[in-house]
């Protein structure tokens, strides 16, 4: 494992997501937090892809899932909705260069491999809204062991 490349795509991820935010004209003080979700969640995604071997969709749900528990903690911790953080950190994962390979082969002719880009573009779109149903699933579930458990605790945190 290069630690310099996950560095150098940690660094890319975290400016574009940062860019798309200026784009989608965020609140200043969710830049650096989105921007962090979104650099942190490509790395993981890269890690698992790449140098873990994971399959294409299996990893885009895992980063997905990611995204959205981070997300809804940047959320409540920055009392900012939810979508000013999911948005932006899910730009590295749009498959957009298996869209423009599909487009371009269709046009082209080659009809084989416009149905192979089409099933991958297929497999991440729904892999991402898997991830993001799965994370606000998740998010439900700690919220309310977490309201369950304070009011039957004899300890009030």
């Amino acid at each position: 494992m290069n630690w310099s490349n996950l560095l150098l795509q940690f660094f890319l991820c975290y400016v574009s997501t940062v860019c798309f935010g200026i784009l989608l004209n965020i609140p200043k003080r969710a830049y650096h937090t989105a921007g962090m979700i979104g650099g942190g969640v490509w790395v993981v995604y890269w890690v698992m892809y790449y140098y873990i071997g994971v399959e294409l969709a299996f990893s885009n749900l895992v980063a997905a899932i990611l995204i959205s528990v981070l997300s809804q903690a940047a959320a409540r911790r920055k009392r900012m909705p939810i979508i000013v953080f999911n948005v932006p950190a899910l730009v590295p994962l749009v498959p957009g260069g298996q869209a423009y390979k599909m487009v371009r082969n269709f046009a082209i002719g080659n009809y084989h491999l416009v149905t192979v880009y089409f099933y991958q573009v297929i497999v991440i779109v729904g892999a991402i809204t898997l991830g993001f149903g799965i994370g606000e699933l998740l998010n439900r579930i700690l919220s309310y062991l977490h309201k369950y458990l304070i009011k039957k605790s004899r300890w009030n945190f």
